[in-house]
């Protein structure tokens, strides 16, 4: 087990802790001027981040400067997410969990990331568990990413506390149905796991930077042809510009599974949304939600259940009756296209 990083939190070329939101070149309500503002942050560019990737892999660690609380504001607004993201102090208990967290993932992983994450970095108030977004590398250089978690989101839940309420998400309450997620049996379900599942799919995200995996999550939809893990489940629709599911038709609810924000399921319908998904090769419900999310999860599903051989399941209950179980598809024919061609992106025999 790795020793404590360095107790207090890194900090980079002058890039320190803001005691408020910066201030912005775009009015709260102004989506138009902060789409356009964002994608002017010097956060995008990878030369901002270069002390950062000069250091190893484990000290790319800190709570978000100046510049990156800038962006993520400006994000949001131009996302019309009501959250406006702060900087936060971190307690040396969560630091020790973060780098707990960090030091035990599979060396498969931290070889993969390494020169693509520029480093993981915290705020309050994200409007969400996690983000990851590009910082593009110019002709000569490849493009890199980096992730920002929120710490009121991770502080006080364990994996399992997280993760059933991230998979409620989609479904508007209803006393008489209850959803539960089990990602850790009960002697590991802590919170060191749950930062450890979540980095995880977000790392998911930093391994597609740069490769034929999916279509870039920060360009206009287009085709999904020439990417052999996505055209598995996607297909583009010129006509509407979006993606589709090539399961729409059997899976009728994916259109309406939405995370975090606005659930459009009823409570009643998880059963039906389930079976659904268990006609396709998503192997989580949040994975069918755009193909940057299907790789993100397939890549956490497998490295926690497979690789890590830890469990994965999704319990349903009706007035209080366990009535339905959903666990990993790794084994199941479903999975077995989607899950030889993440093992060659993933390079495992």
């Amino acid at each position: 087990m790795r020793t404590l990083l360095a107790i207090s939190v890194v900090f980079f070329a002058g890039r320190g802790v803001a005691a408020a939101p910066p201030a912005l070149p775009c009015a709260n309500t102004d989506v138009k001027c902060a789409h356009e503002a964002r994608l002017k942050s010097p956060v995008r560019q990878k030369r901002f981040w270069s002390d950062a990737l000069a250091k190893p892999l484990d000290q790319r660690i800190g709570v978000a400067g100046d510049e990156l609380l800038a962006f993520l504001n400006l994000d949001n607004i131009a996302e019309s997410y009501p959250n406006r993201p702060t900087t936060v102090q971190l307690s040396a208990d969560f630091l020790k969990d973060v780098n707990d967290a960090i030091a035990e993932l599979p060396p498969l992983v931290k070889a993969l990331v390494d020169r693509k994450l520029v480093g993981i970095y915290f705020i309050r108030d994200l409007g969400g568990t996690g983000l990851t977004d590009y910082a593009r590398g110019g002709w000569f250089s490849r493009d890199a990413g980096f992730i920002v978690l929120d710490v009121e989101v991770l502080t006080k839940q364990t994996a399992n506390v997280w993760a059933t309420w991230k998979e409620n998400t989609p479904f508007k309450a209803d006393a008489a149905f209850k959803l539960e997620a089990v990602i850790e049996n009960a002697d590991s379900d802590n919170r060191k796991n749950a930062i450890q599942y979540i980095l995880l799919h977000e790392l998911g995200h930093i391994l597609s930077i740069g490769e034929n995996i999916h279509p870039r999550w920060d360009r206009p939809p287009s085709s999904v042809e020439k990417f052999p893990f996505a055209r598995l489940s996607w297909e583009y629709s010129d006509g509407e510009k979006r993606y589709g599911s090539v399961f729409d038709q059997q899976f009728p609810s994916r259109k309406n599974v939405a995370y975090y924000f606005g659930a459009k399921l009823a409570g009643a319908s998880m059963f039906g949304t389930y079976n659904e998904l268990l006609t396709t090769n998503f192997p989580t419900l949040y994975a069918a939600t755009q193909p940057g999310d299907d790789f993100a999860e397939s890549f956490v599903s497998y490295v926690h259940t497979v690789i890590q051989k830890r469990p994965w399941e999704i319990r349903m209950y009706a007035d209080g009756k366990l009535t339905k179980t959903v666990g990993s598809c790794w084994e199941e024919p479903r999975c077995a296209a989607k899950r030889k061609v993440l093992e060659e992106i993933l390079g495992v025999k």
